[in-house]
């Protein structure tokens, strides 16, 4: 582990361009070789590092950033240090504490400054978008109707959403780029707003079969899946990025969205019967 660490530290420090942060991914390569020649004298064995491993970290780094990255592989040995003070390494488990330390505040990248405005576009979609397709498909139960009326408006709530973050970020005096935060934030929703309407764009809805529902039925289903499964994976980005606890985010909004979709359906249902669509 500590040979296959220095080797992936040495790889991001490579291709780093600010020299701060360059210097210390550096300086963790040389301490992870260090640590591995202290290992190899106590244990007589020479090793490699996995390879495979490397560059499977400098993909995810190149993905999702080098933040994601570097704090997704201290987030994996973070009973490391206890395992060395078992073994009365005291110097090496002092070096391995101060990881985590070091590398905060000298990561910083566009997409994680920028975080907030994509929380602000997603959520938004999530929430807002999964109720309006729960309420609009028990209303009109028509796939084509459905996929047309959350095209419609979720492209507009986009656009409104961009403007409305641009607007706001221009109040603020230490704000960061107001365009940048309106593109973040629009493109958040966008992106968001297309993957939920996929079920009712990709399913037939012609002799549809399955489980006994019909299609929009499991094309809501799909779409409510689809939502869990955004929720789940960028509140473990988050998690990794900003050293939070993954379950409660994500039991807190997966909570939102159920309530708002539930409250939804029961206004599509009695909006239905009211206008007797």
């Amino acid at each position: 582990m500590e040979a296959t660490e220095s080797l992936i530290y040495r790889q991001f420090a490579a291709r780093h361009k600010d020299e701060g942060c360059k210097k210390v991914l550096d300086e963790l390569s040389i301490e992870e070789k260090r640590h591995e020649k202290t290992l190899a004298e106590i244990t007589g064995k020479q090793v490699k590092p996995y390879k495979f491993m490397a560059i499977y970290h400098i993909f995810i780094s190149r993905l999702f950033g080098l933040t994601f990255a570097t704090r997704l592989m201290e987030r994996a040995e973070q009973d490391i240090s206890a395992a060395y003070r078992r073994l009365g390494l005291d110097e090496l488990a002092d070096e391995e504490d101060s990881h985590e330390e070091r590398l905060s505040g000298i990561l910083s990248e566009q997409r994680l400054e920028h975080t907030g405005s994509i929380v602000l576009g997603m959520s938004d979609a999530l929430i807002e978008l999964t109720g309006a397709l729960a309420g609009l498909t028990f209303a009109l139960q028509s796939m084509e109707l459905v996929a047309l009326a959350g095209l419609v408006t979720g492209i507009a709530a986009a656009f409104s959403m961009g403007a409305s973050e641009f607007l706001s970020k221009r109040t603020e005096d230490d704000a960061d780029s107001p365009v940048k935060a309106a593109f973040f934030t629009w493109a958040a929703y966008l992106v968001t707003v297309l993957l939920l309407i996929s079920p009712y764009l990709i399913i037939n809805p012609d002799g549809f079969t399955l489980w006994d529902l019909e299609s929009h039925q499991f094309a809501l289903l799909c779409t409510f899946a689809i939502g869990l499964l955004i929720v789940a994976v960028f509140n473990f980005y988050v998690s990794v990025v900003e050293v939070q606890s993954f379950k409660h985010r994500f039991f807190e909004m997966t909570a939102i969205l159920a309530v708002v979709s539930f409250i939804s359906y029961l206004i599509g249902l009695g909006l239905r019967s009211w206008l007797g669509v």
